[in-house]
């Protein structure tokens, strides 16, 4: 989604860093829900250097240059380098980083407990906001009762769904969310 079609908004040179960054998440597929490794994905050497480029071209301080990059490294299945990052960074943005890592791995309980630890994470009503409209526009109305109760995102719901998944259909939905997750996450990191 552009950063323009949402409540977060972005600057105009923060929306040329977020087109550039965005980018990075277009692989052919969205990432898997475990650890399995996808064809598509980008090398963390190459990632290192398409992002020192967009780096060296803004203004952003240090925190949120690791917090992306720990998310787009999670993104391109890079785990253990995402996870050396995101435990590092002792704050709520941190937080969910790292849960999305262990969300992944999997390990539900650890994933859990980040998210606990992320608290009222200022993204999730955007999150709540864009994964309803994907369930909306997919047909898929039931998940969210689930994921979105009385309009809010429930990260931990997320965890346990994706931990039970087995329909092939279900899952692919669970990897748009994750998508729309990291997105989300990606345009918040930028705004902080």
């Amino acid at each position: 989604m552009p950063p323009g079609d949402s409540a977060f908004k972005l600057g105009p040179m923060t929306s040329g860093v977020f087109n550039e960054l965005n980018a990075l998440l277009n692989t052919p597929v969205p990432a898997e829900l475990g650890p399995a490794r996808r064809a598509g994905t980008i090398s963390e050497a190459e990632l290192a250097v398409a992002l020192e480029a967009i780096f060296a071209r803004t203004k952003l301080p240090v925190q949120p240059r690791e917090l992306i990059r720990a998310l787009l490294l999670l993104w391109h299945d890079h785990l253990d380098a995402s996870h050396t990052i995101s435990q590092g960074i002792e704050n709520s943005d941190g937080s969910c980083v790292h849960a999305v890592m262990h969300r992944r791995e999997p390990d539900a309980w650890n994933a859990k407990y980040w998210w606990r630890r992320a608290g009222a994470q200022p993204a999730f009503p955007e999150i709540a906001r864009r994964v309803t409209e994907l369930l909306n526009s997919t047909g898929q109305r039931p998940l969210l009762k689930t994921l979105v109760p009385f309009g809010a995102w429930d990260a931990c719901a997320y965890v346990d769904m994706c931990e039970a998944a087995k329909d092939e259909s279900l899952i692919g939905t669970l990897r748009e969310v994750q998508l729309v997750e990291v997105e989300t996450l990606l345009e918040h990191f930028l705004r902080s």
